[in-house]
């Protein structure tokens, strides 16, 4: 990491510099016993927060789900006891497997502060490291996108099944078409009201604006592959714009994304949406059912061993196929690892584009 370039994280809207952290994990542990020492960050006042002054001082609460909780507490307490210590505060936390609040309370409102800025880093950083359970999505699934989709694996199995890798495995399945806007961890169903809750926000505040009234028309055609090596490749997607080339859609797709970001429940991939949708993705491979971020770091979760494939042949005879062109009126909050009655994924929440 850079001195200079430190990792950001948001946190209730509002970005705090990360330093680094030593990690120590245990051998032999139970989950439960997760450790890792106490986070190096700015301790600041923050209005956002709601600070209650009682008898004994001051107090406040932070709704965070139970998954988390471990990681606040760490192996024996330690964690828990470290930021009581520092911020001279007293942090009660629900017992395991029970949903609830955790309450901190202290003598001092800016120790109060404190102990939340830092628990609520503890737990953005962790939720980072847990693999995704839904996200922002169009449905690319139309009848006519499919049977397009579907001569295009048969052609791209008749004229380069002899290069390396390429096999029917891992062709994407054509009633989960999609874009996707960006990924979300959504530990339980408060959060996933939550999400919900902000996608009709969406609605009101940008995305009929944007839209205008009108449909949006796109087409799929052609495909680019997402590493430097077209020798070497473990996804290949379609490319997706708007038929009349406005920026509507990439409008739309962006602002999605950081309105998501800034609430915390939405993972950042990019710094635009890319709009893309995977035909062949070597995780299917191993896995027909296993999707991915759009871009995997070493060490993230859900991250597979994988085989390559050779796409020079592929990239090359359908450059400039076309897969169709589909009205996009519907944004979907899918669930990961999920199938509908129609094939594609089941909807947590979705909101029509007039």
């Amino acid at each position: 990491m850079e001195v200079l370039r430190p990792t950001l994280i948001t946190v209730g809207g509002r970005i705090y510099r990360k330093n680094a952290v030593r990690e120590t994990t245990y051998q032999n542990e139970e989950e439960e016993d997760f450790y890792i020492e106490s986070e190096q960050c700015i301790d600041e006042p923050c209005d956002d927060y709601t600070i209650e002054e009682t008898e004994k001082g001051y107090q406040c609460s932070i709704d965070l789900p139970s998954q988390l909780f471990k990681y606040i507490i760490g192996k024996k307490g330690e964690t828990k006891r470290n930021i009581e210590s520092d911020t001279r505060t007293s942090i009660s936390i629900p017992r395991q497997g029970m949903e609830g609040e955790i309450v901190i309370t202290g003598q001092h409102r800016n120790g109060v502060y404190s102990a939340r800025t830092r628990i609520e880093l503890l737990a953005e950083s962790f939720r980072k490291k847990q693999p995704f359970t839904h996200f922002l999505s169009f449905a690319l699934n139309q009848p006519e996108i499919q049977e397009r989709f579907l001569q295009f694996k048969e052609e791209v199995l008749a004229k380069c099944s002899k290069d390396r890798g390429v096999e029917s495995t891992i062709f994407q399945n054509p009633s989960k078409l999609h874009l996707t806007i960006g990924t979300l961890v959504l530990l339980n169903e408060n959060e996933v009201d939550q999400a919900c809750q902000l996608l009709q926000k969406c609605k009101g505040e940008f995305l009929d604006k944007i839209a205008a009234g009108k449909p949006m028309q796109v087409k799929m055609s052609g495909i680019e592959y997402m590493n430097d090596d077209p020798a070497m490749v473990d996804v290949l997607y379609a490319k997706v714009e708007m038929k009349d080339r406005s920026e509507r859609l990439q409008l739309i797709a962006d602002r999605l994304m950081q309105r998501f970001l800034g609430s915390g429940l939405m993972l950042k991939e990019w710094d635009r949406v890319k709009l893309h949708a995977t035909v062949m993705n070597t995780l299917f491979r191993r896995d027909p059912l296993a999707e991915e971020r759009s871009t995997v770091s070493p060490g993230k979760p859900g991250q597979r061993e994988r085989e390559s494939f050779d796409a020079r042949n592929v990239l090359k005879i359908f450059d400039k196929f076309c897969f169709g062109e589909v009205e996009l009126d519907m944004v979907y909050l899918s669930q990961r690892f999920s199938t509908d009655s129609s094939g594609y994924y089941t909807s947590a929440g979705q909101i029509q584009i007039s």
